[in-house]
């Protein structure tokens, strides 16, 4: 059974790569656009490098943004490290790199973290993009290699089980003056 379910995660984690386009590079530290928050609170300590904000807080980096109940910003020599945000849910919200829609992420915690290059949405987790849905307890998106993996939760508190609505590829239909129908 345990084979059965790797190779089941395997055959996700590839689909799910080959059919989101996903998120640009999250929150893009080599960006000239500065991140801007807000927040009802907040709390600075500078020698350790962290600040944290409450009370509907809001992080914007051009087109990107991350609304939250809390978000803590971790700093290292090299910058802004990590995000950690909170919320019910915390909501991401991203254009696509092609630029055609949008990213829209929910999950209870949100986590990024620029030395993993990776976003991880964890518990009831929500990813939404041109119709296809992702959904799991965990789902990591590994913004280099722009794979995505997801995990199912707890039985005794959800269904235990991914899902995904992948969309069908556009098409385009014409309909001939005999009320026919072709599709290009």
């Amino acid at each position: 059974m345990k084979l059965v379910n790797n190779r089941c995660l395997t055959l996700l984690a590839v689909t799910l790569a080959l059919t989101v386009s996903g998120p640009a590079t999250a929150f893009n530290l080599d960006s000239d656009a500065p991140i801007t928050v807000s927040a009802d609170n907040a709390r600075l300590d500078d020698t350790k490098g962290i600040a944290t904000y409450t009370g509907d807080v809001q992080l914007v980096q051009g087109k990107t943004r991350l609304d939250a109940e809390r978000v803590v910003l971790f700093r290292d020599a090299n910058g802004l490290s990590r995000i950690e945000a909170s919320g019910q849910p915390a909501r991401y919200q991203q254009p696509t790199r092609d630029g055609e829609g949008e990213t829209d992420a929910r999950a209870l915690n949100i986590t990024w973290s620029a030395s993993e290059d990776q976003l991880t949405f964890e518990r009831d987790a929500i990813i939404e993009q041109n119709g296809n849905l992702f959904r799991g307890d965990v789902i990591h998106y590994d913004t280099v290699r722009r794979v995505v993996t997801a995990q199912g939760g707890d039985t005794n508190t959800g269904s235990g089980r991914v899902e995904m609505v992948i969309q069908p590829r556009s098409t385009k239909s014409k309909q001939g003056s005999d009320g026919s129908s072709q599709s290009q």
